[in-house]
Order: C-alpha cells, then structure tokens, then sequence
C-alpha cells in the first residue's frame, strides 16, 4: 500500500484468455480475461463510446479475487471493422456484452464503467437485472439531451472558453449553433465497403476527417482533468484513436444514445432497485457535471453516492483513485 492511502493500484498478470467474437456479419470485437480464472467476474466497461478498453482499469481490481474481462465496444480499439458506424448503437453494444457473458459461460457478473461506460452498464443492467451481481459507476452520464448540450454546447464552454475557441473555430460561424450535427457531418463519411473489409475512403478524404476527429478528441481530453494536462490532450494526436473516439460519439450523440426517450434511463432505474451500485463523482467533473450523478441517486435510493471533493472526470485523479479502490474493495 501507499504510505498515505488505505489502497493502491494492484499489479495485474497478463491477461489468461483473449480473443474475437463475432457479434454479426459486420463486426467483431475484441476480449480478454484476466485475474483468477475461478473468481468473481466483473466486466470492465469503456467509455467514449468509441474510446476502447484501458488495460490501466484492470488495477482497481485483486487478481486474486476477480475474473476480471474487458471488451472494446464495436468500431473501438482492437474490434472490427475500426470506426465503423454501421450496425453499432447502444442495444447492439448491449447485445454483445450479453452474447460475451454466455461466451465466457457467466451465470452473473459486477458491472464497472465511468462516462459512457456507467451508461452503457445502466443499459444494459435495465436490460438483463437478473445478471448483474453489482456496479460502480464513475462519472455518471445517462445521454439526456440537457448533459449533451453541456459539454458540446453550452456549458463547459464557459468554464474553458480558450479550449473551446479552438475546438468550435474549425467549424463556419453559421454551424456553431449545433457543434455535434457539424461535427458528426464532417466524420460521418463511409471508410469500409459493405463486408466492412476494404478501405474505401480516400488518403485525402481520411486526413481531413483525422484533422476534425483530432478537434474532437483534444476537447475531451483538456477538459476531463481538475488541472489540465497537456500529456492528456496529446492522446488526441493519434488519428487512430481520435478517428475512431469522434466518429462513433458524434454517431451516438446526433442519435440522442439511440434511447426511445429522453430520460430512459432515470425513468427506468426502478428496474435495478435491488442491484448495490456506488456511484463515485468528481465534485468539479466538467464533461459529466455531478447533477446527473445526484439526479441518478435521488431515483435509486439503494445506491450509493460519493462525491470526490477535488475530484474531476478522471478516474486517475488521488481522490477519485482512492474512492474507486473503496467501492471495488467492498463488493469483493
């Protein structure tokens, strides 16, 4: 342990099982376990959408003490075809985590995931309550259009104005008014023929796409830090990642989360009453602001909140770090 914390990151062995699941004629993703092979299963879930699995999420678990899996959702990380928009939305992401659970022959399992990863737990967890053991959120966003608008509109605009000139000064004045319809034109262009695998977008055509993916990513990136890192905002330097990140969260976004309402998942939570989930939150999160999370809780009265005084969106953050340890440590 470190010297002024009750926990510390665990070391992780390398993953035991890995592989590709075919999850329809167009996509395949990608999956790995590690930890102990007979523990309890926990399913890590990645945000963005579109960001892929970061094996640093492995840490906040005992590899003794958990069968620990993590998945890239379709189009993201090392899942096939990458970027892809075509057949990927929220129910066939929650599909696939259940196609992987009896893959893997899981009879139940913990659900942990922050940003889109706590959405995409809530969806799927709404969807299947009789096979989530458990969850801890971080970073709650349930995709209303309200907390859309505040990050990509209005909102987080006003908090780091010299960021966000940068990132709405790509698109025409006359565009700003719907910063994710303009963005989401402009990285909505095919790459794949049909059978997703063949490039059919040009060099030419693929470097302007990168040019406003990059755009994208760096504002998420300088905003999800209480002190903003430029080592952070780097990551949107890769195309790959950022190419992939911009694509399929615009997708998303433009498409309201693909939910048949605006507040479906708060509306629906009673269906995961009897589920223990704590809900660790930054106090000072700009990119998911801690209303959702509060809003989230009021609806749950089962759950737990926690709200990280010096805490952003980040979960690598000491604060955050700490709480994430704590609520992992307490349903092992």
């Amino acid at each position: 342990m470190d010297s002024d914390s009750r926990h510390s990151y665990y070391k992780q062995p390398h993953p035991h099982d890995s592989g590709m699941l075919q999850v329809s004629d167009l996509h395949s993703v990608y999956y790995d376990v590690g930890g102990n092979p007979n523990g309890k299963p926990v399913l890590i879930i990645h945000g963005g959408p579109g960001s892929g699995s970061h094996v640093e999420n492995r840490a906040h678990f005992d590899p003794a003490v958990f069968r620990i899996v993590m998945t890239d959702q379709r189009g993201a990380g090392k899942s096939t075809p990458w970027a892809e928009l075509r057949e990927n939305d929220t129910w066939s992401l929650v599909k696939d985590m259940e196609t992987l659970r009896e893959h893997l022959n899981i009879d139940k399992w913990m659900l942990f995931g922050g940003s889109w990863g706590s959405t995409l737990a809530l969806a799927y967890a709404i969807t299947h309550p009789d096979r989530v053991t458990s969850m801890v959120l971080r970073g709650v966003f349930t995709c209303r259009p309200s907390e859309i608008r505040w990050f990509y509109q209005h909102g987080a605009s006003e908090v780091f104005p010299d960021y966000w000139k940068t990132y709405a000064d790509m698109l025409p004045e006359g565009e700003r008014s719907d910063v994710v319809s303009a963005y989401h034109r402009r990285l909505c262009m095919p790459i794949h023929s049909e059978d997703g695998k063949t490039k059919i977008i040009s060099d030419e055509d693929l470097q302007e796409m990168a040019r406003y993916a990059r755009a994208w990513a760096a504002w998420e990136c300088a905003t999800s830090r209480l002190h903003i890192s430029e080592k952070a905002i780097s990551k949107a330097d890769n195309s790959t990642f950022s190419v992939a990140f911009a694509r399929i969260e615009s997708h998303y976004f433009v498409n309201k989360g693909f939910f048949s309402s605006d507040n479906y998942i708060i509306d629906n939570v009673h269906r995961i009453e009897h589920i223990p989930c704590t809900i660790v939150q930054g106090r000072y999160d700009m990119v998911c602001p801690v209303r959702t999370a509060y809003d989230l809780h009021r609806n749950w009265p089962g759950s737990k909140l926690v709200i990280v005084p010096d805490g952003a969106h980040s979960r690598s953050e000491p604060g955050m770090k700490q709480e994430l340890l704590e609520a992992v440590a307490e349903f092992s």
